[in-house]
């Protein structure tokens, strides 16, 4: 290999063991921070709030009147709060039924429908005053103390809160994964970060707003897809705090099939995208002048590359580099490099999983792994556009 070629090969190694050392470092900093996560305790709370629980659906007849019977189950008082099922294009016969329940629906149909129209033309209509709103999504049972929980955290004034989203089934090794990753970011992104001063991450489901700024908030989002993203941005610039609670448990499906993995994947990618694209300058700004770290910690965030595929990404050129590094007798530096950032990713992902996957079922869904990998590769290759249309996970009832 000639000089210039050799130096050319160098570049591209130097130029992705940066990349991919940043994003193995930035994951790996919240993890072990995430290990040291305790869950704050709340004040014994003075009142029941009044709670808006508010469940939109897209085409949801499979599921909703299971979903809203279980929302019905809270151990919190039942005046206390109102079941609220925004019905998008449903049956007329899955409205009558939903309506022999003692639930608020709220029936819409839009040319083109978004979570976002369905909660602003909710707030609209409802004339009732609530102090807090909880945003689920259709196929989600929270644990029958999480009402409870989220009163609890409001005694401090909070404005927003996140609650633990957790696997409702893990049938299928596909699932098994998706848990998996949800409790990865639930570990980084949550708990890691609310050790370092830092927000918890929202997720578009288990979460509560104080009410009054939410329909305030909501009124301003015009999101397509992400509209959880662009809230939370939208909060942390305005220097407001998010909080999280570890204890306080919602279940949601995960994924059985290759291609709702894949279309799911695909616009959540395009929204992070999207959103790092219009507030990666702005948050920059704010941090050199305002010491904004929150919000520029959250546009850095979009950037990450998805953890299955950093760690695909880092074990394919990290074999195919070290593999040209010691047939062309380069510097052992650059394997050690190699080695580091593997081990630094595969430490991350360690401490992250809770204790209770480390068993058989894992294992076999391991075996999965590689084609999970090639599945966000394929969303994050079609991404395109996706953040401009209104693509949905169709939910089952299990």
């Amino acid at each position: 290999m000639d000089n210039y070629t050799f130096l050319i090969f160098n570049t591209l190694q130097i130029i992705l063991l940066i990349i991919l050392g940043l994003s193995t470092l930035y994951i790996f900093i919240f993890s072990l921070a995430g290990l040291f996560y305790r869950q704050p305790s709340y004040p014994k709370s003075t009142k029941d709030r009044k709670i808006a629980v508010f469940i939109p659906g897209y085409k949801e007849d499979e599921v909703i009147i299971q979903v809203a019977k279980a929302a019905l189950l809270q151990n919190y008082r039942a005046e206390s709060y109102d079941v609220i099922i925004i019905a998008d294009s449903f049956l007329p016969e899955t409205i009558l039924k939903l309506k022999d329940l003692p639930i608020k629906v709220i029936a819409v149909q839009f040319e083109k429908s978004t979570k976002s129209k369905a909660l602003n033309a909710a707030m609209e209509q409802l004339k009732d005053h609530y102090d807090i709103a909880v945003i689920l999504d259709a196929d989600n049972i929270m644990a029958n103390n999480f009402l409870t929980k989220i009163n609890s955290t409001f005694e401090l004034n909070c404005m927003a809160v996140q609650g633990h989203r957790a696997a409702k089934n893990m049938n299928t090794s596909l699932a098994v994964l998706d848990a998996i990753s949800e409790e990865i970011n639930n570990h980084i992104f949550r708990k890691g970060h609310r050790v370092l001063g830092l927000s918890s991450a929202i997720i578009g489901s288990g979460m509560a707003f104080n009410y009054d700024f939410f329909k305030l908030l909501m009124s301003t989002v015009k999101a397509v897809g992400g509209f959880d993203k662009e809230i939370e941005l939208k909060m942390l610039k305005a220097g407001y705090r998010i909080a999280y609670l570890d204890d306080a448990f919602v279940y949601d499906e995960k994924v059985q099939k290759a291609e709702v993995f894949s279309n799911q994947r695909r616009r959540w990618l395009s929204a992070q995208l999207h959103y790092f694209r219009t507030d990666f300058l702005s948050s920059l700004k704010d941090l050199l002048l305002k010491g904004n770290v929150d919000y520029f910690d959250k546009a850095v965030q979009f950037i990450q590359p998805p953890r299955i595929l950093l760690l695909g990404a880092i074990i394919v050129f990290g074999v195919l580099f070290s593999l040209a590094n010691i047939f062309l007798n380069s510097s052992l530096v650059f394997f050690e490099l190699w080695f580091a950032i593997l081990i630094a990713c595969g430490l991350a992902f360690v401490f992250a999983i809770p204790n209770s996957f480390y068993n058989i079922k894992t294992a076999r869904a391991i075996l999965s792994l590689p084609k999970g990998m090639f599945l966000m590769l394929g969303s994050f290759l079609k991404i395109k556009g996706a953040n401009k249309q209104f693509i949905h996970t169709k939910h089952t009832s299990n």
